[in-house]
């Protein structure tokens, strides 16, 4: 006869409506698991509306930078995290017993790939199952990390019930919600963009639409956490396809001699039926390079195969080695020179400008490959004055950048634009390099020209 290793089913009798209450009514304690990118904001969103929140982080450097007012991310001020302080609302810990205090646990952590491109839920796991260790009845969990339909429902669901005995929808509430977050966006930030919420039942919607309504302006309710995991995936898929897209018609009009970014220009003046997408040298970033293969991995458990998905995937990976294909005909056209031996300045190494996250970066792969050609790369970016540990590229951990001054760019065969920073002077690249080679497009866009720019 088998025996589980499940506690006993509780009985708890839950009043909710007034847990409904602490949500609506700001009095709820909030635990956020994961203080980074996404993490972060969300604690300044809800101590901003009224909540006490416990941030949760592993990383007991972080957890004491931000009790210090130092913010980790340099596209939040410190001084924005000291206002949080100030408020005596918020307060980092890495004492993880101190869930059980919480009345709502919101889960931020991160959903990487494998090596063979397959979803790795280790951190959501892990995090469920620390989570499970003091889980009390009348408990809130949401997941705002991207993943596959079914996760909250199929992972995490089964472990916490397991591990207590509790019920979801009975003892705790069950709910998934995803991260919008858009770093360095000035328009946009987890306190003014909708949030969508689907929850195992009608109590875990009703009470996580409570809470996120508090925060946000407007929440849209759907049927299901699967729902939900599906609207994150969809949002980010739709945006990798039509990059991909552009990237095509960058490679086919480049070859007719066309200039994509004027045929963009030209096709948004369109009131209708059309929206621009940009080309560029890869995609990066902890979400579109990433979460299309959730969904065709999990898609092969239908035995339906995601091709239009997998295309974008494989013409937005080929496009590092594109770009640098592009310089290697420039110096070679140009120069006679060889990209062998050739000194090249890699101008960005953040996948995005002005943000300091250099998760999945186009500028990666293109270190790599002009290394592996026998290039001499250095970089310059006023974000990452160091590369830190980068879990697939622990080779490149320590490297540091190059400050730009007339003298250093007089030195390179080459600088390569990966990454559009508003703060560089590009002028000063211009005026002391022999080629630029602009992936982003962000010479003509501030009005500089001249014959030594090639559009990659």
């Amino acid at each position: 006869m088998q025996t589980s290793s499940a506690k006993p089913a509780a009985t708890t009798t839950l009043d909710i409506n007034a847990l409904d209450a602490l949500f609506t009514n700001a009095k709820a304690h909030v635990g956020v698991i994961g203080l980074g990118y996404v993490g972060v904001p969300l604690v300044s969103t809800l101590t901003n509306s009224g909540f006490t929140v416990a941030g949760f982080d592993v990383d007991q450097a972080r957890v004491t930078q931000l009790n210090s007012g130092v913010s980790p991310i340099k596209h939040i001020p410190s001084a924005q995290i000291r206002e949080i302080l100030d408020t005596k609302l918020f307060e980092a810990t890495a004492e993880f017993e101190r869930l059980a205090e919480m009345d709502a646990i919101l889960i931020c952590v991160p959903t990487p790939l494998t090596k063979q491109r397959e979803p790795d839920l280790t951190y959501v796991v892990d995090t469920t199952k620390t989570i499970a260790k003091f889980l009390r009845p009348g408990q809130l969990i949401v997941l705002e990390s991207t993943t596959y339909p079914g996760t909250t429902s199929d992972v995490m669901t089964p472990i916490l019930e397991l591990e207590t005995g509790l019920r979801s929808g009975v003892d705790f509430f069950m709910a998934y919600s995803p991260e919008r977050e858009d770093p360095g966006n000035p328009s946009f930030s987890a306190a003014n963009v909708p949030k969508v919420v689907g929850g195992d039942g009608e109590a875990a919607l009703r009470l996580a639409s409570s809470l996120y309504g508090k925060i946000v302006p407007k929440v849209i309710p759907v049927s299901s956490t699967q729902t939900a995991e599906a609207v994150k995936l969809t949002e980010n898929i739709f945006r990798a396809v039509n990059i991909a897209l552009v990237n095509e018609l960058k490679v086919i009009y480049g070859a007719m001699g066309i200039d994509v970014w004027e045929v963009i220009n030209a096709a948004k003046t369109k009131p209708f039926g059309f929206m621009p997408f940009y080309p560029g040298p890869g995609l990066g970033g902890h979400c579109i390079p990433i979460d299309p293969f959730y969904l065709t991995w999990k898609a092969r458990e239908f035995e339906i195969s995601t091709r239009f998905i997998e295309l974008a995937g494989e013409i937005n990976t080929a496009m590092p080695r594109h770009v640098v294909g592009a310089l290697v005909s420039a110096l070679s056209q140009r120069f006679s020179k060889s990209i062998n031996g050739s000194k090249i300045l890699l101008m960005g190494m953040a996948y995005k400008k002005n943000v300091d996250d250099i998760r999945e970066s186009p500028a990666i792969r293109i270190v790599e490959i002009l290394e592996q050609m026998g290039a001499d790369v250095d970089y310059h970016d006023p974000f990452i004055p160091v590369i830190p540990k980068l879990r697939e590229h622990p080779h490149l951990k320590g490297r540091d950048g190059i400050f730009l001054s007339p003298a250093a760019l007089k030195k390179y065969d080459a600088a390569f634009i990966v990454t559009d920073h508003d703060d560089v002077d590009y002028q000063m690249v211009i005026d002391n390099c022999p080629l630029v080679i602009d992936t982003r497009n962000i010479c003509e866009r501030l009005g500089l020209g001249g014959d030594k720019i090639v559009k990659a």
